[in-house]
């Protein structure tokens, strides 16, 4: 029976946890994942959890925050004068923006404060500093 090794493509199916088991992402109701293993399309611990697996096995991937998003960084938050805000746009704290890169890409950011004459960004991943529980099955190898 063939194994999960660095370089396949597999189908997975997941269910993403904090370590308080609240379910941030899931894709039971959807059509499983499709990704290359090592790739780097999906966290380290994600990939280093599927490796030595077989189609129809699951397993439970326990992936510390080093692992999956790192450690918030302070460089990663930024302020911005609201005059900067298009007019439209009335911020609140949690709301998430779209903020434009030098090299034309979008980054969502999340509004963390609201002051008179700014406001506070951080572009942070939503889960970095977090710890995480993957449940995974393997559906397909190849």
């Amino acid at each position: 029976m063939s194994k999960v090794k660095e370089g396949d493509k597999i189908k997975v199916h997941y269910t993403g946890k904090l370590t308080d088991e609240t379910v941030f992402d899931s894709s039971r109701e959807r059509e499983p994942l499709e990704f290359t293993v090592g790739s780097g399309q999906l966290i380290q611990g994600f990939d280093k959890a599927v490796i030595g697996l077989a189609a129809g096995e699951s397993t439970v991937a326990n992936i510390p925050c080093a692992e999956a998003y790192g450690e918030p960084r302070e460089d990663m938050v930024m302020s911005v004068p609201k005059d900067q805000l298009p007019a439209e746009i009335k911020p609140e704290v949690g709301m998430t923006l779209s903020a434009g890169q030098q090299d034309g890409t979008q980054m969502p950011v999340t509004i963390v404060e609201v002051a008179d004459d700014h406001i506070k960004l951080d572009a942070n991943h939503p889960l970095a500093g977090k710890d995480l529980v993957f449940d995974i099955e393997v559906v397909s190898i190849g």
